[in-house]
């Protein structure tokens, strides 16, 4: 796999300050900046498609322009016949085509929340193993939609739920708000907390641990039992990178393997996490445009199972949340995941309780969530969704894709 990263700016230098015998570690982070000068380059592609575009449309007619536009049909006509051949080679052989959707000349373009060295980049190379890959970090977890909407990615790569610590809702709300993004795929991946140090430190030879707050609260025996001192920071991935270039000997980092690769950092022990929480899983999501498609396939590899995800509001608020259900329980269609976020589009519900109408009682009113198995281009799904369009005031297919777990015994 050619995973090609593009690092964001490094961040000013950062100090480690001593203050009555306590050690605190400073490290700033220019997310927004790198947000801005990343929005930027944005609309700088932007201004020079539109320029290409004006000097396209501005030339004189002439036979040569016959001649281009000849040849521009015969190149789509000739584009066309190598996707039908792909895709007959695909049903013949079982080669899969590039997740993009794009020509195989190109790698595919993976967005991903986070920083560089983060558990998402790990996901993402995960997502695709055999694909030449050009992976790029988010400052912020609303880029990613951005960058699908603005076609700067092909896909993006997202954390939809922690087994420990519950759903990341933002992600949710996100996708709420943006229809013309699906869920394409989704991977389930044991967490990996590494404890990492400089190449060559000994255990003996630590001070502290760092980290942030999730990580050293899924670790805490284990940090228990080194009898160290434990800082939190903002990012796991920024301290590792600081201990890496300032060459911090007495202080490890709670990071991924990914972290050490990036910032040649030593592991000086995998699956540092507390074991008996049994297990700790993160669950991803692959994100792209809607292709108009009713189900997008995942470059995840095989063992999927198949899963549709739909929102939906009801006029009777959760009290008709069963009867949703059992549309889909009826036709022997288990729901494999329930969830809500506050409807933002009407967030109250007034119920009349009274007949004189003077008798009213007002709930806050949600968008509830539910996955499904099966494909939404199966008959018996598509039969359910219908019945629950009929019965919902407003409902949405967010995505019908492919769900992998990895590393998983």
């Amino acid at each position: 796999m050619a995973i090609t990263i593009h690092p964001p700016p490094l961040p000013p230098a950062n100090v480690i300050s001593r203050k009555s015998g306590s050690v605190s570690l400073s490290i700033g982070v220019r997310a927004a900046a790198n947000f801005e000068q990343n929005k930027q380059q944005r609309q700088e592609r932007q201004v020079e498609q539109g320029r290409r575009k004006d000097i396209r449309t501005s030339r004189p007619s002439s036979p040569l322009g016959a001649s281009d536009e000849v040849a521009s049909r015969l190149g789509y006509e000739i584009a066309i016949a190598n996707l039908e051949r792909l895709f007959w080679q695909q049903a013949a052989t079982g080669v899969q085509p590039p997740a993009s959707g794009e020509p195989s000349g190109r790698p595919v373009r993976v967005a991903y929340q986070g920083s560089r060295g983060s558990y998402c980049q790990e996901a993402a190379a995960r997502a695709f193993p055999s694909l030449a890959c050009e992976a790029f970090p988010c400052a912020h977890m609303e880029e990613a939609f951005d960058l699908l909407e603005d076609h700067s990615a092909d896909r993006a790569v997202v954390p939809a739920e922690n087994s420990l610590d519950g759903p990341i809702d933002r992600n949710l709300d996100l996708l709420l708000r943006h229809p013309g993004i699906r869920i394409l795929g989704e991977l389930v991946l044991p967490v990996n907390h590494c404890l990492l140090s400089l190449p060559g430190v000994l255990r003996s030879g630590l001070r502290r641990v760092i980290s942030h707050p999730q990580a050293l609260s899924h670790c805490r025996r284990s940090l228990e039992a080194l009898g160290l001192e434990v800082d939190e920071v903002s990012s796991a991935t920024d301290a590792a990178r600081f201990v890496a270039e300032n060459r911090v000997a007495d202080t490890a980092v709670i990071g991924s393997r990914m972290a050490a690769r990036e910032f040649g950092l030593r592991v000086l022990k995998p699956n540092f996490q507390d074991h008996h929480l049994g297990g700790n899983f993160t669950r991803f999501l692959q994100l792209g445009l809607s292709s108009g498609h009713a189900e997008a396939s995942s470059s995840i590899g095989g063992g999927a199972a198949h899963k549709t995800t739909v929102v939906f509001t009801l006029d009777g608020g959760a009290s008709d949340l069963f009867r949703a259900m059992w549309i889909f329980e009826s036709r022997d269609l288990r729901v494999t995941r329930v969830d809500h976020r506050p409807n933002r589009a009407k967030p109250l519900r007034v119920v009349d309780r009274g007949d004189d109408g003077l008798r009213k009682v007002t709930y806050l009113d949600y968008v509830f969530v539910l996955d499904v198995e099966g494909s939404a281009s199966d008959p018996v799904v598509e039969a359910a969704l219908a019945r629950l369009n009929e019965m919902a005031a407003f409902a949405r297919v967010l995505g019908s894709y492919t769900c992998t777990c990895q590393g998983i015994n």
